[in-house]
């Protein structure tokens, strides 16, 4: 492997690492793929093969080491916007018809009318009071 071929294996190193990260979506080979194209560069620029695998470990090891534990945090966490019937857990509303724990009231809740019933099946709601929605089953609020 001559200098003026080895940045083409290492390109091609870096596609054979590219193709895995597609198929199988593990992150880490795009990590190892970009060290490739890293020890690639110093291919180009005259550096020797021991130079070029230093920087294609240091590079890969600094990437798996710095990213991966951000794009575990980031898949671990929620989504900050809360959508649909997600959106309502937790949102006051006010009492329109009397609601116990059968299910047969209604409550206002975000400006539309829902049928309720009480999270506690002793629980009843007289009209005017505010509760708070707990849960949504179906099309029926679930409040206390």
């Amino acid at each position: 492997m001559n200098d003026i071929n080895a940045w083409v294996w290492w390109l091609v190193a870096a596609a054979g690492l590219g193709i895995p990260l597609v198929v199988t979506a593990m992150p880490e080979f795009g990590m190892l793929a970009v060290g490739a194209v890293a020890a690639a560069v110093v291919a180009g620029i005259g550096g020797d093969v021991v130079l070029q695998v230093l920087v294609f470990s240091a590079v890969s090891v600094a990437l798996i080491a710095v990213v991966r534990p951000i794009a575990t945090r980031h898949r671990a966490q929620r989504p900050q916007l809360a959508t649909g019937i997600e959106a309502l857990k937790g949102k006051q509303a006010v009492v329109l018809e009397r609601v116990d724990g059968s299910g047969g009231g209604r409550i206002k809740l975000g400006g539309e009318i829902w049928s309720a019933r009480a999270l506690d099946a002793g629980q009843v709601y007289e009209v005017g009071q505010e509760v708070d929605v707990v849960d949504i089953d179906g099309a029926t609020a679930i409040v206390m």
